[in-house]
């Protein structure tokens, strides 16, 4: 489907770079009119906690936190993976705002229309 667009994010912390870039695609794919989703699966789930992002800052861009912030005010979502946010025990009552916990089923609902998917 020509009207959506999907971004799959398997990093936080420990690659900030590909962190970064992914939500500056995302960002830019919302600001194309196209239905948008981030999914946070392996370490990317951490993003999902509020306050995690706070600190990650790549040179030349904005800041990770207001990059999430932008993406979900421009009405992008995010989903994040269901088994490995629970493999990391994380909070589900700390989630930031746009995201939603779910499983491998709903992503693959979203690209079975044909979606393009890019992976950082």
């Amino acid at each position: 489907m020509a009207g959506r667009f999907c971004v799959s994010l398997t990093s936080s912390k420990d690659n900030t770079d590909r962190a970064t870039v992914a939500f500056v695609v995302a960002n830019a794919a919302a600001a194309s009119d196209k239905e948008t989703l981030v999914f946070l699966s392996i370490e990317g789930v951490r993003l999902s906690q509020k306050g995690f992002a706070d600190d990650i800052h790549e040179e030349t861009f904005a800041p990770l936190r207001e990059l999430m912030a932008n993406f979900v005010k421009a009405g992008g979502k995010i989903w994040v993976c269901s088994p490995c946010f629970k493999k990391r025990k994380l909070n589900e009552g700390n989630l930031v705002e746009g995201a939603t916990i779910v499983g491998g089923a709903k992503l693959v609902e979203f690209l079975s229309g044909g979606s393009p998917c890019v992976t950082y």
